[in-house]
């Protein structure tokens, strides 16, 4: 499976070094168009190889991805971890309840204990 993994990158990465040499003419980016800009004195341009604004887009269209696909699965992350507590806390209950029959003698002779620990009944135990 590593060699797999290494494989793939390899071949990504060939694939974006020949898109960088493929497109590696300069380019002009500017914050609003001409004539706009001129009019409100906002003039910011830079100027980039073509690969660079090709692969800045990719990154930022991932970034905006993982952020909303984040926020959407809030919800499933918030039950689960809403879960896991009620689970330890009756885990903590259960534990209670063995440690408060084991002080008082009874053993298993408390039948919802006897259910929890093994799924037996005090009619099938007794047999």
């Amino acid at each position: 499976m590593r060699v797999v993994k290494f494989v793939v990158l390899a071949i990504i990465a060939v694939l974006l070094i020949m898109v960088a040499l493929a497109n590696a003419q300069a380019v002009t980016l500017r914050l609003l168009p001409e004539a706009m800009g001129g009019f409100l004195g906002l003039t910011w341009a830079v100027t980039l190889p073509m690969f660079v604004v090709i692969l800045g887009a990719v990154v930022i269209g991932l970034l905006i991805g993982f952020v909303v696909e984040f926020a959407r699965e809030h919800k499933h992350r918030a039950a689960a971890r809403h879960e896991r507590r009620e689970r330890e806390a009756l885990e903590r209950e259960v534990g209670d309840m063995r440690r408060s029959g084991a002080a008082t003698g009874k053993g298993n002779g408390n039948d919802i204990i006897a259910l929890v620990e093994d799924g037996s009944t005090p009619a099938r135990r007794a047999s």
